[in-house]
């Protein structure tokens, strides 16, 4: 163990507990191995406020940040924090290489550099196409927004299609949630279940939640039932189909 660590462990601060007379905020997460500890000094400052948040983080600085930092900024100015991100509905769409560390190792590197950009040109030309917004290349694939399912199952699909001639298969996974947009980027649950449903893909195959899938009801697009799933990370069991047509 680190002596930092060690040492951290070591200190006892119940004696000096009840001579706190300035306003304290304690703060823990509800499953970690310290919110016992944080309880008790709660309960032996004169005073304190205990704020219990949800995770299973013991450091501050690991998992969610953003409900910690929070309850210290109300606690420090009196005012909850003005958020500036938006949150909005939208399909994500993750695309990826199949084999992609496979094909450079055949290719070699300067070849493989060549088709990478060929391929993001093509990606590129899809996405404006089909009204989609790139938000990031994830080396070998991308990760974009729709504002309507429909147009990001097509998008992927003609993605996979356009890029079959040059011996590229690519795997697509979407589904349709709420997404906090910060600057350029996005991030929250409905991004990480986009992922999850890209890597349960297999090679030119177009995977959908059974949100996405539920949306475009009427729309003539066919699926196939790819079953229920597991998604790492994520709670419930989520159920997954391809596009056939």
């Amino acid at each position: 163990m680190d002596w930092r660590m060690r040492a951290s462990f070591e200190v006892d601060l119940r004696a000096i507990l009840p001579t706190i007379r300035v306003p304290t905020l304690v703060l823990c997460r509800q499953d970690t191995l310290i919110a016992p500890q944080a309880r008790y000094v709660a309960e032996h400052t004169p005073d304190a406020k205990l704020v219990e948040l949800q995770g299973g983080d013991d450091l501050f600085f690991a998992g969610d940040t953003t409900p910690l930092l929070d309850e210290i900024e109300e606690f420090l100015t009196g005012n909850l924090p003005a958020h500036r991100s938006d949150r909005l509905l939208a399909t994500v769409l993750f695309t990826d290489v199949v084999g992609s560390t496979e094909q450079a190792a055949r290719l070699g590197d300067r070849r493989w550099r060549e088709l990478l950009a060929t391929h993001d040109d093509l990606v590129r030309s899809e996405l404006e196409r089909f009204r989609g917004r790139a938000v990031r290349s994830t080396g070998d694939g991308v990760l974009a927004t729709f504002d309507g399912p429909g147009r990001a199952i097509r998008c992927a699909c003609a993605i996979r299609d356009s890029l079959q001639p040059l011996g590229i298969d690519v795997r697509a996974g979407l589904h349709t949630g709420e997404i906090e947009v910060t600057g350029d980027d996005i991030a929250g649950v409905a991004v990480h279940i986009g992922a999850r449903v890209s890597a349960l893909a297999g090679a030119s195959e177009v995977l959908v939640s059974s949100t996405v899938r539920d949306l475009v009801a009427g729309s003539g697009i066919e699926f196939e039932d790819r079953g229920d799933h597991q998604l790492k990370g994520v709670p419930g069991t989520w159920r997954m189909y391809a596009v056939t047509g």
